[in-house]
């Protein structure tokens, strides 16, 4: 979901050295910034076709302009703050490949890393180690098993810190675990990246990107994200952007801790306003949902924007591997359920990836009767219902007596069915519409044949990630309803059971999620999360095939010349 980026002075900036970890009594000292070689997309990854994406800026007054420039130099920053976070040995690596000129650096910069995020993370640099599950989140030498222990004896008030999405666990000096804020360990970087949406927020005339600005500016100071978090949920600007810590992926430990991605967008006001309708039937759909009604939320967040845009930039846990094409945020559960969370559609990058990847990865998979069905209209209409359905269903839960979240409750479990949840409730949601007369009714068959095809293009990435795994099992358990067939080596939809299918899988993962059963999510995955031989020769027959689109940000050259 994700791509190459560049920074205002370099393709990629590396200090040359990886530093130690800066504890409370530490002071950070400023990060060197070095140029390295330039870094084509065209060298990234044979399998990511080259892409130009662009918007049309033409309109936005100067100003806006020059403080879309300091967005993105901020997003820059995040990108290299975001290596580091993937492994503590990944910005020495990355200095070195640079310097000897390596033709494995432009695939490094598209990965994030030594290590291939779409063949289930095989190392591509010899020498590089597996990939650490728990990223640099927690210390090199520690295990999962006594970091959990270390938590299982802080107060209430430690062990929120230490299972938050903000923090990093260190060792002290006498070896013994310690809680280390973002604002401390990554101190420079956030500093630098608080500076440049200082600059952005003086530039702007608009009053809630100006608000957003100035309180993500705080957040990266303060590691108080609530207040911006807020903001960005009424942020009604032309410039969209999305900058800062939020997604859990790296973390294959626990999901707790929180990565550093930035999106710079130009909202698309005609499909926004297009879409928006969808927000007022969330609350008749989790009404509706097929678990207990002990499960369900009573009232949702106030708010539930959905925001249309093109993508100028990305960077840091946006630009890794394969390219988002949507996003739900925030993850923080006290504001989606306060006030719900917004929904965007990255539209420039879902038309890139609809053409030369779904097109063709649908004439190779699917029955002729079924690849006449996949088309761009459900494909990003999933999408959307995808995002929208990320924030039904369960999430603030109580096990044992106690409030948690699911995130919390089914640990490294979570993201896999958090993605599944979002993937097959969003086919049943997008059903209901239909039966209510709300969407067409031809949707009854593009809707499930896209689906279809769509799920050949998770799976290429792999099963190794949360995406992955929670495609693989959904597909299973699917052709173990029969609602999926193959024949002759070609998937196709029954018509007749998927319906009831799609409806009784969404039954069970939101009652797991609801009941935060650890064990039942993970003897799903083991079961369900493979995969098996008719799907594995399928994609074995697309090896020729584009697995995603690699991002040269046209737009964002003009704006910064040398970003890619």
């Amino acid at each position: 979901m994700r791509i190459l980026s560049a920074s205002l002075a370099a393709t990629l900036a590396f200090a040359g050295c990886t530093k130690p970890a800066p504890t409370p009594e530490t002071p950070v000292k400023e990060v060197a910034v070095t140029k390295t070689i330039e870094a084509p997309i065209e060298a990234a990854d044979p399998r990511l076709a080259p892409t130009e994406l662009s918007a049309d800026i033409s309109k936005l007054p100067e100003n806006e302009q020059q403080a879309m420039r300091y967005m993105i130099d901020a997003a820059v920053i995040l990108d290299r703050l975001f290596l580091r976070q993937v492994w503590s040995g990944a910005e020495a690596m990355g200095a070195k490949l640079a310097a000897d000129k390596s033709p494995d650096y432009a695939k490094f910069l598209a990965h994030k890393g030594p290590w291939d995020r779409m063949s289930h993370n095989e190392a591509f640099i010899a020498g590089a180690p597996a990939k650490p599950p728990q990223a640099s989140f927690y210390p090199d030498d520690a295990t999962k098993e006594e970091i959990e222990k270390w938590i299982a004896t802080l107060s209430p008030e430690q062990k929120t810190l230490a299972t938050g999405f903000f923090t990093v666990i260190r060792r002290a000096p006498d070896k013994s675990l310690m809680i280390v804020p973002y604002s401390k360990e990554y101190g420079a970087d956030l500093e630098a990246a608080a500076k440049a949406l200082d600059k952005a927020a003086e530039l702007t005339k608009e009053p809630s990107l100006k608000k957003y600005l100035e309180l993500r500016a705080k957040a990266f100071r303060d590691d108080d994200y609530y207040a911006s978090d807020v903001a960005w949920m009424e942020l009604d600007a032309a410039v969209e952007p999305t900058i800062g810590p939020y997604e859990t992926y790296e973390d294959e430990w626990f999901s707790y801790k929180a990565a550093f991605e930035a999106y710079i967008t130009l909202r698309d006001d005609a499909e926004t306003a297009k879409l928006a309708k969808f927000s007022a039937h969330l609350q008749t759909l989790e009404d509706r949902l097929p678990i207990d009604a002990k499960m369900k939320n009573a009232k949702l967040g106030a708010l539930a924007p959905i925001r249309v845009v093109n993508q100028i930039y990305a960077s840091g846990d946006g630009a890794r591997g394969v390219m988002t094409a949507a996003f739900n945020l925030p993850n923080d559960e006290r504001v989606t359920k306060e006030k719900g969370s917004k929904r965007v559609m990255l539209k420039n990058v879902q038309e890139a990836k609809f053409a030369k990847v779904l097109k063709p990865i649908a004439e190779i998979a699917l029955s002729a009767e079924d690849k006449a069905n996949v088309s761009f209209d459900a494909f990003f209409t999933h999408i959307l219902m995808h995002e929208l359905m990320h924030g039904l269903g369960p999430h603030t839960i109580t096990v044992a007596g106690e409030e948690t979240s699911v995130r919390k409750a089914l640990k490294d479990t979570s993201s896999a069915f958090e993605e599944a949840k979002a993937d097959i409730s969003g086919l049943w949601a997008l059903q209901k519409l239909v039966d209510d007369g709300i969407m067409p009714k031809t949707y009854e068959q593009t809707i499930y044949d896209t689906f279809l095809a769509s799920s050949f293009r998770t799976l290429r990435f792999g099963i190794n990630e949360a995406h992955g795994k929670g495609m693989a099992m959904q597909v299973n358990y699917l052709i173990d309803e029969g609602a999926f067939v193959v024949k002759d080596g070609k998937f196709a939809v029954d018509h007749v059971k998927i319906k009831q299918a799609v409806e009784k899988l969404t039954g069970v993962i939101m009652t797991i999620q609801a009941k935060g059963d650890y064990n039942a999510a993970k003897a799903m995955l083991e079961k369900y999360a493979v995969l098996r031989p008719d799907t594995q020769k399928v994609i074995t027959a697309m090896e020729a095939l584009p697995v995603d689109i690699a991002a040269a940000h046209v737009t964002a050259r003009q704006l910064v010349p040398g970003v890619r």
